[in-house]
């Protein structure tokens, strides 16, 4: 089934959808990789959120943030694609849609995003480049990467 796509300020979210944005969120960051942080980190009411339903539940979603909201450059982050679709493409689907959202609301601006080390080379093969040295951030070992405006994979 083809996944329903949606794009929002916090704003125009639905009760419903901040809900199941939070929940799928939670499965995957608290639950799923036992790390306990504050998810509901104050950005969220700045940002744009983009998420995917199939058969009414999210199974997909991120948000994007402007510039000195979390980093110098807009930002993606809170990617997050539910177990049961991983490896069906959804993942590269919903980096594709953000990054299109992302050039149409910030034209010609590099986009930032702090990947976990395991999903470099993914996030390299939409044309992110490592920007930082390594760190540890909640736990899981992370690093900044950068894609320029023009960078194609």
């Amino acid at each position: 089934m083809s996944p329903d796509w949606r794009f929002a300020r916090f704003d125009e979210l639905s009760t419903r959808d901040l809900h199941d944005l939070l929940r799928l969120r939670s499965e995957v960051f608290v639950v799923e990789q036992a790390c306990v942080f504050l998810d509901i980190d104050g950005a969220d009411a700045a940002g744009w959120h983009l998420f995917a339903r199939i058969d009414g539940g999210i199974v997909a979603c991120c948000r994007l943030l402007a510039a000195g909201v979390t980093f110098a450059e807009p930002s993606i982050g809170r990617v997050a694609t539910a177990m049961g679709v991983r490896g069906t493409g959804l993942g590269r689907a919903l980096m594709t849609e953000a990054l299109a959202r992302s050039r149409s609301l910030w034209p010609g601006q590099p986009i930032r995003i702090g990947a976990q080390r395991h999903l470099e080379r993914f996030y390299g093969s939409l044309g992110f480049v490592a920007d930082s040295a390594p760190y540890i951030e909640d736990g899981i070992p992370h690093v900044e990467m950068l894609l320029v405006p023009g960078a194609r994979p």
